[in-house]
C-alpha cells in the first residue's frame, strides 16, 4: 500500500511539473495589434519586448494600416479571435480593430452604428471566447491639429479650414470651462460663419463616432470584459475639442477612472506601456520609479501637443505601465531624468537653434545623470527639450562623458509625451535586461531620434530638390531611393564621427540601412544587424 501511495504521489508530481513547465513557456506570450505599421508603432516596440525573450504574436503586416492602405479592421478582428488562444495577454489597438488604423480613425466615412458594431464584434466576442485572457486596449481620443499644416492625415478640407476649426472648437471648450471675453465671443461667431457647415458637420460627426466607441470601451471595462483601457490624446491643447471629449469620458468612467481606466496626453507610446504592463504582470513585479527634472520650469512644463504638465503625464504613464513613482532614489528600480527647457518651452529639433552649444541647464542635467550612473542606478533620459528629435547639446555632452552606453533607456522622438512615456516603458523593461538586451532597445533610439530626427532629416529635406524625378518632404515619390541613399551616407558619417563601432561593438555597422516606409521624411526606419545574426 505504501508503494502504491508513493507511486500516486510521484505521478501527481510529474503531472504538476509538466503542466507548470508548459505554463511557464506559455506565460511569455503577448498578442499585439498596433494602430499602424510605422516603425515606432510596430516593430521597434515589438523588438523591445522580444529583446527580453518574450514571444510577441503580431498580425500579417498586409492587414495593418499604412500610409496608402488604411487597414483591414474586420480581418484583423478575425485574426485576433483565431490566434488569441496562443497568448497570455492581449494588447490591442481599438483604432486598428474598429477603423483599420490611426489615420483611418480620422478620415473614414463609417456611420456611428457601424463603428459601435465593429467594437462589439472585436471585443465582446474576444472576451466571450477567452474569458480569462487579460485584454489591454489602447484607443485614441480623436486629435485636434492646431493648424492646417497637419492636413495630410486629415480630411481634405482641413488643408483650408483646419486652423479655423481648431480655433473655433478651442473657443467652444473655453466657453464651457472658463467662459469667453467679449472679443472671443465675436471671434467665435466670425469663425462659425467662415467654416462651411458641411465640413464642420463632417468633422464633428466623425468625432461623435470616436466618442461613442470610447464610451463603449469604458462600459466594457466596467463590465470587466476589458482588463485595462487607455485613452490617448493625440495632438492636444489646453483648450480643444480633444480636451473636452477627454474631460467627458473621464467623468463617464466614474469609479474606474485611475484604476482600470486612464486617459493621458500622448498616443504613440501607449503600445509599449501596455506591453510593459503585461511584462510586469507576468513577472509579478511593481517597479519603483524616481523622477527628476532639469533645472528651471522642470515638471511644471506644459510641453507642445499636450494640455497638462509633464509631471502629470509622467505620473500617469508610470501607473499605466504597472509601476509606482516614489521620492526615494535608494529604493528606485529605475531613475527617470526628464530633459526640459529651463523656461518650459518646446522647440522643434530640426530648427537652427538645436546646436551642440549647451543650454543654461545642460551641464547640470548631465552632472545629475552622471551622479546616478556612478551610483550604479538604472538611469533613463526622456529628452523633451525639443519636439521630434533629440537635444544635440545634451547628446553631445553625454557622448563626451561616455554615458551613452551606460544609460538604460532613452527617447527623444515625436511629441514630448511620446518620448517620456516610451522612456518609462523602456526603463522598466531594462530592470529585467542584461547589457546586450538593453543595447537592443537603446541603440535604435540614438540612431533614429538623435542622428536622424535632429540632424539628418533636415539635411535630406534640403537636398530633395537636387534629386532627379519628383518628391518632397511629405511625399518622396520617385525620389525615395535617392533620399534613402543620402540619409544612409549621412548616418554612416555620424556613426563614424561618434565612434559607435567602438562604443556599441556588437553590431555590423557596415550593413546599416535607412528607409522611408511611409514615403515621407518625417519618420525613418534605421536598421543595423547584430554581429551574431
Amino acid at each position: 500500500m505504501k508503494y502504491i501511495i508513493n507511486y500516486i504521489l510521484l505521478a501527481v508530481l510529474a503531472v504538476f511539473l509538466l503542466t507548470n513547465t508548459a505554463f511557464a513557456q506559455f506565460k511569455k506570450t503577448i498578442l499585439f495589434v498596433p494602430h499602424d505599421n510605422r516603425p515606432i508603432s510596430f516593430h521597434q516596440t515589438v523588438d523591445n519586448i522580444r529583446a527580453l525573450g518574450y514571444n510577441v504574436i503580431t498580425p500579417p503586416e498586409n492587414l495593418i494600416g499604412n500610409r496608402d492602405d488604411l487597414g483591414h479592421p474586420e480581418e484583423l478582428a478575425d485574426w485576433v479571435l483565431k490566434n488569441a488562444y496562443k497568448a497570455d495577454y492581449a494588447v490591442l489597438s481599438s483604432d486598428a480593430l474598429v477603423y483599420g488604423s490611426l489615420v483611418a480613425s480620422r478620415k473614414h466615412d463609417l456611420t456611428i452604428a457601424t463603428c459601435q458594431k465593429r467594437a462589439q464584434n472585436a471585443f465582446d466576442e474576444l472576451h466571450q471566447k477567452y474569458p480569462y485572457l487579460p485584454i489591454y486596449v489602447f484607443s485614441s481620443i480623436m486629435r485636434t491639429p492646431q493648424t492646417s499644416a497637419a492636413s495630410s492625415e486629415e480630411p481634405e478640407y482641413y488643408r483650408v479650414y483646419g486652423t479655423s476649426i481648431a480655433r473655433y472648437t478651442a473657443l467652444l471648450d473655453k466657453q464651457e470651462k472658463d467662459g469667453l471675453t467679449g472679443k472671443e465671443e465675436k471671434e467665435l461667431k466670425t469663425l462659425k460663419a467662415q467654416i462651411p457647415a458641411k465640413d464642420l458637420q463632417d468633422w464633428m460627426l466623425r468625432r461623435a463616432g470616436n466618442f461613442t466607441v470610447n464610451k463603449y470601451l469604458v462600459d466594457l471595462v466596467k463590465n470587466k470584459d476589458i482588463s485595462y483601457l487607455i485613452l490617448g490624446c493625440d495632438d492636444n491643447a489646453e483648450y480643444s475639442q480633444t480636451d473636452r471629449e477627454r474631460r467627458l469620458l473621464d467623468t463617464y468612467a466614474g469609479d474606474i477612472n485611475g484604476e482600470n481606466y486612464q486617459s493621458v496626453a500622448g498616443l504613440d507610446e501607449l503600445a509599449l506601456l501596455m506591453m510593459t504592463r503585461a511584462v510586469n504582470q507576468m513577472k509579478g513585479d511593481i517597479p519603483f520609479i524616481s523622477v527628476h527634472y532639469a533645472e528651471g520650469t522642470g515638471g511644471d512644463t506644459v510641453p507642445a501637443y499636450s494640455n497638462e504638465k509633464i509631471s502629470a503625464s509622467v505620473k500617469t504613464h508610470i501607473k499605466m505601465a504597472g509601476g509606482i513613482e516614489i521620492p526615494n532614489d535608494k529604493r528606485a528600480d529605475f531613475v527617470l531624468l526628464v530633459n526640459t527647457d529651463k523656461y518650459g518651452k518646446t522647440y522643434a529639433a530640426n530648427e537652427l537653434n538645436n546646436t551642440i552649444t549647451p543650454h543654461e541647464n545642460t551641464a547640470s542635467f548631465v552632472d545629475m545623470a552622471g551622479k546616478y550612473i556612478m551610483q550604479d542606478k538604472n538611469v533613463g533620459i526622456a529628452d523633451i527639450d525639443f519636439g521630434n528629435g533629440s537635444d544635440n547639446a545634451l547628446m553631445n555632452m553625454l557622448w563626451q562623458k561616455n554615458y551613452l552606453s551606460q544609460l538604460k533607456a532613452y527617447a527623444g522622438w515625436n511629441t514630448p509625451t511620446n518620448s517620456s512615456g516610451y522612456t518609462i516603458g523602456m526603463g522598466m523593461l531594462s530592470s529585467y535586461a542584461n547589457k546586450e538586451e538593453t543595447m537592443k532597445m537603446i541603440v535604435p533610439r540614438y540612431l533614429d531620434d538623435w542622428f536622424y530626427q535632429a540632424n539628418i532629416r533636415q539635411q535630406v529635406a534640403n537636398k530633395m530638390d537636387s534629386f532627379s524625378g519628383q518628391g518632397n518632404y511629405g511625399d518622396t515619390m520617385s525620389r525615395t531611393a535617392q533620399a534613402q541613399n543620402y540619409a544612409e551616407s549621412l548616418m554612416n558619417k555620424a556613426v563614424e564621427k561618434y565612434d559607435f563601432a567602438k562604443i556599441f561593438n556588437n553590431y555590423n555597422w557596415d550593413k546599416l540601412q535607412v528607409s522611408f516606409p511611409w514615403h515621407r521624411l518625417f519618420e525613418a526606419d534605421v536598421i543595423v544587424p547584430e554581429k551574431n545574426k
